[in-house]
Parts: structure tokens; sequence; C-alpha cells
């Protein structure tokens, strides 16, 4: 699962997921969303908890402090899983903005998508310390 999402895929579900809810995901990934079954959230969240001293936080906050302030910002909100409309709100910018910075991090960081976004922040230990590098 984590090799498929570091390798750019924008969602993972599973496969005893109920048809309509298979449909309503592609069309959030169609959209621009990102998809997580609610189960391979908590995996995830499993290894992350597991994975506190990861051997690459070094090189992903080397990568994370390429970033704008505000860019690392809205990587960790993302990182967070909030949608552009709760970035938006809670950093005081428009919905426009929070896609530009989006599509500079990606653009930054030769990602591919939200889920990618959220995996470095996650790598650099940013999510579990407000979003500050370190």
């Amino acid at each position: 699962m984590l090799r498929a999402l570091r390798a750019g895929a924008a969602g993972f579900v599973l496969k005893d997921t109920p048809p309509a809810q298979i449909v309503e995901s592609v069309r959030r990934v169609a959209a621009g969303d990102s998809v997580l079954s609610p189960t391979v959230t908590r995996r995830l969240m499993a290894q992350a908890a597991e994975a506190s001293a990861d051997p690459r936080r070094e090189t992903t906050t080397r990568r994370i402090g390429e970033l704008a302030e505000r860019e690392r910002e809205v990587a960790v909100a993302v990182g967070r899983g909030q949608s552009n409309a709760q970035i938006a709100a809670s950093l005081y910018m428009s919905v426009p903005t929070v896609k530009t910075h989006v599509s500079r991090v990606l653009a930054k960081l030769g990602l591919n998508n939200r889920v990618q976004i959220a995996l470095l922040v996650h790598d650099a230990g940013l999510l579990d310390k407000g979003g500050g590098i370190g």
C-alpha cells in the first residue's frame, strides 16, 4: 500500500468497498482529491506510529526545507488531510491561493498528488510537531 502511494497512487480503497463508494472515490480522485479507505487510514496511522525514527527523516526534512514558509504550512495542512477549503479557512487565504501553493509544492518537490505530499510531510516528522522543521 505504501509503495503504491509513494509511487503516485492518488488513493487506496479495499476490494470489499461497496461499488457506490468505489465510484464516488474515482470521481473524487478525478476531481483532484485523495481517497483512502478508513481501514487503510488506520493501517497508515499504525505504521506512522512505528516509524517515528524513520531513516528518511533527514532527507525529507531537507526537501521540505526547499519550500517557502507558506508552502510548508499548506503542505502540513495537506498532510493532516485538510481540504483546500479547510486550509484556506485555517490559514486565512483564498481557495485559489491554496491551490496555487499546492501546485507549487508538487512542482518544487517533484510529486504527483496530495497523498505524496502527505507522506513526505509525515516522513519529515512535521505532523507531530505542529508544522515546524526539526
